[in-house]
């Protein structure tokens, strides 16, 4: 699994007018909590780049006064006029306590669908996990495989060892649906079978 690292300064003064003053130096506030106790820091918006503009899930070790912080992105905010990043949350990796976290789905294999002429269409990109820092990955694999026609693959049907996914099991997060030539053929191929012969 990816690591970014980062380096941060404690934040002593707090409140809209500090945070206001951070944010005009191009830095940004942020708040890691899940360990023994909650630290305020502050760090460029340039630093958090890898971690904020990515659809990867990815681990970040924060230096701050000295200590190293491991933590995965929790919580992001960004204005709601200028669009910039105005604050984060961090979540630190406590081994041996179990933290929620949000992988993405990779998937893998030519469905047989698709192979039939469906059409594939993907309908759940992540999932919401439980687990221990130890077991969470960058991603989680699916194998479309096996995929049929007029198919879905659901979160139940997700492979993870050591990984409790929290979404509903009963979620399609794939399919393989009929193209609209596909209905056609099969629309008119009775109608050939049935025509009577010359």
């Amino acid at each position: 699994m990816k690591t970014i690292t980062i380096e941060g300064q404690l934040r002593t003064a707090t409140g809209k007018t500090a945070a206001r003053q951070l944010r005009s130096q191009d830095l940004v506030p942020g708040v890691i909590y899940g360990g023994e106790h909650e630290v305020n820091f502050v760090t460029t918006s340039i630093a958090l780049k890898p971690i904020v503009y990515t659809p990867d899930f990815q681990r970040v070790e924060l230096k701050v006064d000295g200590k190293t912080y491991t933590c995965i992105m929790k919580d992001l905010q960004f204005d709601k006029v200028s669009d910039k990043l105005i604050h984060v949350d961090l979540l630190e990796l406590v081994e041996g306590k179990k933290v929620n976290a949000t992988i993405p789905l990779k998937f893998t294999g030519a469905p047989a669908g698709v192979k039939a002429g469906g059409k594939l269409e993907i309908r759940l990109k992540a999932v919401k996990v439980k687990t221990l820092p130890k077991y969470l990955r960058e991603n989680i694999e699916v194998d479309l495989s096996n995929l049929e026609l007029n198919e879905n693959i659901r979160v139940q049907d997700i492979l993870a060892e050591h990984i409790e996914i929290q979404n509903s099991p009963r979620i399609p997060i794939a399919s393989v649906t009929m193209t609209r030539q596909l209905k056609q053929e099969e629309a008119s191929t009775p109608a050939k079978a049935a025509a009577p012969k010359k």
